[in-house]
């Protein structure tokens, strides 16, 4: 990953200080830059890459075809919709002494089940919807058009499938000009920063993550040899309703409290530049290398689970239960072929 350079002018103003004074001048910087956030910012050679999060809901009454089977999707621990167990044409249709009975992966469905109703007009209902009930589902219709007439028989299929919300975040990478990559000091900076940026975004129930730090010496044109911190780290929402702050109104959803944390980090860095740009004296031994912060959307799938918009059109950044002969061991996002899985939701090849 490309990142822009300091100008050799800049990048030259290094001095040899007392280390315990270089990491105090660090992490006053940092904080005074944490708390700063009024001052409206934009950061340059940011890759931006988010995409708006939403899922595409299926009508609350979903009717059958005779054929193809039809596919539903229930958010997993969440009621259904009404699976009808008519056909398009029959919806509006007068059905004389209709009869339906469900058939599920494990049998036949009575009215009394406990997750799965059969409501008094046929429709099936699930209430509490779990990975093991993802299957088909059959449900044979028998009726007359008219008194006169003799009963019809239809068989409805129904290919009903768990899905889960995606685990998504972002992930941010920044350099810093560093001391001595043998130095203690660079290991305190990094716990610093992460103590920083994880109390900045304390309030919107958000959870810094430190992927990856490494210090390596980069030679620049007419700058000698360099020392740079490179950090890598995320950003996810942690789940408020399980927390001591629970969920109660629009601005906490995940992905919105996750714009907002992006935003404060943007302003962080760029408030780093502006003091840096205002100060008097020499720079610090650890200091932001301007435009180097980017960042990258990313979406990932509970194991188990997986993204298919060609197999599941109508839900295309769900994360739907793997299907009978795929898998997905772990947080990827697609579900993997698997000849051998005869399950739904499956983590392992067997």
């Amino acid at each position: 990953m490309e990142a822009s350079a300091l100008g050799p002018a800049r990048r030259g103003r290094r001095r040899t200080r007392a280390a315990g004074s270089l990491l105090s001048r660090a992490a006053i910087l940092l904080f005074i830059s944490a708390f700063l956030v009024r001052v409206p910012s934009s950061v340059g050679h940011l890759v931006r890459l988010p995409r708006g999060f939403r899922l595409t809901k299926d009508s609350v009454k979903i009717v059958g075809s005779t054929h193809f089977p039809v596919k539903v999707y229930v958010m997993l621990h969440q009621k259904s919709p009404h699976v009808l167990c008519v056909t398009q044409r029959l919806r509006n249709a007068e059905l004389i002494d209709p009869s339906f009975q469900w058939h599920g992966p494990k049998g036949k469905i009575v009215s009394e089940n406990r997750t799965a109703q059969i409501t008094s007009t046929g429709s099936l209902v699930f209430q509490n919807f779990e990975e093991s009930m993802s299957g088909i589902y059959t449900c044979f219709l028998e009726y007359k058009p008219t008194v006169e007439e003799i009963v019809k028989r239809l068989q409805l299929k129904y290919a009903i499938y768990a899905y889960r919300e995606p685990h998504y975040y972002y992930q941010f990478t920044a350099r810093y000009h560093a001391a001595p990559c043998n130095s203690i000091y660079n290991i305190s900076f990094e716990k610093k920063l992460i103590q920083i940026l994880s109390k900045l975004l304390l309030d919107l129930s958000c959870e810094i993550s430190l992927l990856k730090s490494e210090c390596h010496h980069v030679k620049m044109q007419r700058a000698g040899l360099q020392n740079e911190l490179f950090f890598t780290f995320s950003v996810s929402s942690l789940d408020t309703e399980k927390g001591p702050k629970p969920c109660t109104d629009h601005n906490c959803e995940p992905s919105k409290r996750l714009f907002k944390a992006k935003n404060l980090i943007e302003r962080f860095f760029n408030q780093q530049v502006e003091i840096l740009g205002r100060r008097a004296e020499q720079l610090p031994e650890i200091y932001y290398i301007e435009g180097t912060l980017q960042m990258v959307w990313i979406n990932r799938c509970f194991p188990g689970y997986g993204m298919n918009v060609q197999q599941h059109p109508k839900c295309p950044e769900c994360c739907v239960i793997c299907s009978p002969g795929s898998y997905n061991p772990r947080d990827g996002i697609h579900c993997l072929q698997c000849n051998s899985s005869l399950v739904y939701g499956a983590k392992t090849c067997l």
